[in-house]
């Protein structure tokens, strides 16, 4: 039992924003699943202690898990805006893929991160603007990159991204018939050793939701819902796509290892005035993240 007591006293307390510790809490779902094993042992040890403190920490970790798989019915009755979010890694992701996923899922808005300037010329050569013809992009080299197309015109907004961080554009999005809304295109620093304290400023730099505007968050946080620095950008009030609909456990990296993706580090946020209707998760390949796309209204 000692090891899911310690493992939920952590992600209760938030020492995942420590090194080390923040790649592990990623597991939780999993963490979760296990400590049905050490109730089941306490259970056949006939220890009445064993048995109670068990089956609390089991009961806690699915708590914690369980709401993600269970949809939630939109409110919002407004326009539909559509959103489709993929991780290019060093932009060697499939252009082709990318470009079809758009003509099938007809997306309003698609933000790429790890987008290169040759993966900004391939993606244009496959049709892309066809399809999305305004854009914001700030494309660079390897991880550095990010890019927004949209279906209806952009006007790009003041950069936040701290010195030093990956680039993270945002436009305000003339959706017809609809409130004012601004994208975000997210890529924060990878929490790997001491990064770990940048990624957690790029997370507490993340704009919070504003009253002239419906403010959504898209692209790859590098984070899970078991990371508290993205509970703490929920907490200001956003809500996360995945989560609202039933499909917050749909796992998107890593998609080129031979296993499959284990854990779930895009999302698509959105102020809570609006709605989620649907995700789904989509393989692209050349990347190691799964592209993800998500119907919400306004």
């Amino acid at each position: 039992m000692a090891p899911f007591i310690l493992w939920t006293a952590g992600r209760l307390t938030g020492v995942d924003q420590r090194p080390v510790i923040v790649e592990f809490i990623t597991l939780t779902p999993y963490v979760a699943a296990a400590s049905l094993g050490a109730v089941l042992i306490a259970l056949a040890s006939r220890n009445r202690a064993a048995v109670a403190v068990s089956a609390v920490t089991s009961t806690l970790l699915a708590a914690m898990v369980l709401p993600r798989a269970l949809p939630s019915a939109p409110t919002a009755t407004g326009p539909t805006l559509k959103i489709l979010t993929s991780n290019m890694f060093f932009g060697s992701a499939d252009p082709a893929t990318i470009v079809d996923l758009v003509r099938r899922l007809k997306p309003d808005i698609l933000s790429t991160q790890e987008l290169t300037p040759a993966a900004v010329e391939a993606l244009d050569a496959a049709g892309l603007e066809e399809s999305l013809p305004y854009t914001f992009n700030q494309a660079a080299f390897g991880a550095y990159g990010s890019g927004i197309w949209s279906r209806y015109p952009l006007t790009p907004m003041p950069d936040f991204a701290l010195h030093g961080s990956r680039n993270m554009p945002r436009a305000r999005v003339a959706v017809p018939g609809g409130p004012p809304v601004e994208i975000v295109d997210v890529h924060t620093i990878s929490p790997v050793g001491q990064d770990v304290y940048e990624w957690r400023a790029d997370m507490a730099s993340l704009p919070a939701p504003s009253s002239d505007v419906i403010r959504i968050l898209a692209g790859d946080f590098n984070a899970s819902l078991d990371h508290s620095p993205l509970r703490d950008v929920l907490a200001r009030g956003y809500a996360d796509a995945g989560d609202a609909t039933g499909t917050g456990l749909h796992p998107t990296w890593p998609a080129d290892w031979r296993i499959p993706p284990v854990i779930t580090i895009d999302h698509v946020l959105y102020d809570e005035r609006a709605s989620a209707v649907t995700t789904s998760v989509h393989t692209v390949p050349g990347t190691d993240h799964r592209a993800l796309f998500a119907e919400l209204r306004l």
